[in-house]
C-alpha cells in the first residue's frame, strides 16, 4: 500500500506516523532570531573567503549552497574540508543556519534513490558542522502541474521525512512561483497529509508569492507554525512578469511587517537575504557588495521591528 493511501484510509496510521515522526526530529527553538546571507549568491568567491567577509559585514550566520556546482557541493568535499569549514565558521562566530539542496521528488526510483542520497550527504555535513543544532535542508520541488504531481509529492516526501528523522535534521520545502508547489497553503497541504512531522517542514519567501493575491500577513499567519526557514528577497513588476531584487532595493516588501508577524507567531529561526540568479547573472554583479547592501537593508528592518538578533544578545 502507498504511504498516501495507508494516512487517508487509517486514521490511527496518520496519528502513529505523525507522533513517530514528531518525537524523532530536533528542537530548534531558539531565543533570538538570526540574520544571514547565502552562498547561492557568491558562486563565483571561494566560500573560505566569503565567510570572514559575511561576518565582518555583521552577519549572524551563513546558508551554504551546497548543491552541484558549488564549492560546498555536500557530494565533494572531503572529511578535511568539512573540519576546515566548521573551525573556520567557529573562529569568525558565524552560524550555519542552513544549506541548499536542489532536489526534487523523482518520478523514477533510480532518481528519488539520487535525491535521498543527496539529501544524506546534505544532512552528513549540516551534522559535521553543527552537530547541536544542525542546519535546516531547504530545497524547492520542482515544476509540472500541481494536481497531477502532488500525490507523487506526497510519497516522496514521507521517504524524505522519514529521512530526516532518523539523521536528525529538517528539511524545509520552498513553494516556488514557477513550481508545481507554488504557496504556501500547497507546502502545509503536503506536510499534513505526513501527519505534520516536524522533520518536513517549509521554507518561506514571500517573492514567490506577492503579485498573486496573496496579501504578506494573510500568508505569514498561514505559513509560520510550518516555517522553519525564511528567505528574502525583493520582488518587482517588470511588464508581463514578476522579477527579482535585493532586499530593500525596491521596497515592495515590508519586512518590519514580515519580521514582526512572524515574532508574534513563535518564529525564532534565521531570516536569509538570497540572490536571485536574475541578478547574479547579470554583468558587473559584485557578490559582497551585494551582501553590504542586503545586510544594510534587513539590519535596519531589524532594528525597527524591534526584534533583537542571536549576535546582539552575545554582545557582538
Amino acid at each position: 500500500m502507498r504511504r498516501r493511501d495507508f494516512l487517508a484510509s487509517s486514521a490511527v496510521g496518520a496519528a502513529l506516523l505523525a507522533r513517530d515522526l514528531n518525537g524523532g526530529a530536533p528542537e530548534r527553538e531558539a531565543p533570538e532570531a538570526t540574520l544571514s546571507f547565502s552562498t547561492y549568491g557568491t558562486k563565483s568567491l571561494p566560500t573560505k573567503e566569503v565567510i570572514p567577509a559575511l561576518a565582518k559585514i555583521g552577519y549572524d550566520g551563513v546558508e551554504l549552497a551546497v548543491r552541484e556546482g558549488w564549492d560546498t557541493d555536500s557530494a565533494r568535499l572531503t572529511p578535511a574540508e568539512r573540519r576546515q569549514l566548521r573551525d573556520l565558521l567557529a573562529n569568525v562566530n558565524l552560524t550555519p543556519t542552513a544549506l541548499m539542496e536542489h532536489v526534487f521528488p523523482g518520478k523514477s526510483e533510480s532518481s528519488h534513490q539520487n535525491s535521498m542520497e543527496r539529501l544524506r550527504l546534505a544532512a552528513g555535513l549540516g551534522q559535521a558542522l553543527a552537530p547541536s543544532r544542525p542546519p535546516v535542508i531547504q530545497t524547492v520541488l520542482g515544476g509540472g502541474r500541481w494536481n497531477d504531481v502532488r500525490g507523487l509529492f506526497v510519497d516522496r516526501l514521507g521517504a524524505w521525512a522519514d529521512l530526516a528523522r532518523s539523521l536528525g535534521v529538517v528539511i524545509a520545502i520552498k513553494p516556488h512561483r514557477g513550481g508545481a508547489m507554488s504557496r504556501p497553503a500547497d507546502a502545509i497541504w503536503l506536510i499534513e497529509q505526513l501527519g505534520n512531522p516536524s522533520s518536513l517542514r517549509m521554507c518561506y519567501d514571500y517573492s514567490h508569492y506577492a503579485f498573486r493575491d496573496m496579501p504578506l500577513l494573510e500568508t505569514v499567519r498561514e505559513a509560520a507554525p510550518y516555517t522553519a526557514h525564511i528567505a528574502v528577497k525583493d520582488a518587482a513588476k517588470e511588464g508581463n512578469r514578476v522579477a527579482f531584487f535585493l532586499p530593500g532595493e525596491k521596497g515592495t516588501i515590508d519586512y518590519v511587517a514580515l519580521l514582526r508577524g512572524f515574532r508574534d507567531a513563535g518564529y525564532r529561526g534565521d531570516v536569509c537575504s538570497e540572490v536571485s540568479g536574475m541578478v547574479s547573472s547579470k554583468p558587473g554583479y559584485d557578490p559582497l557588495a551585494a551582501a553590504r547592501k542586503s545586510y544594510t537593508s534587513l539590519a535596519l528592518a531589524f532594528k525597527e521591528s524591534g526584534i533583537p538578533r542571536r549576535s546582539a544578545a552575545r554582545g557582538t
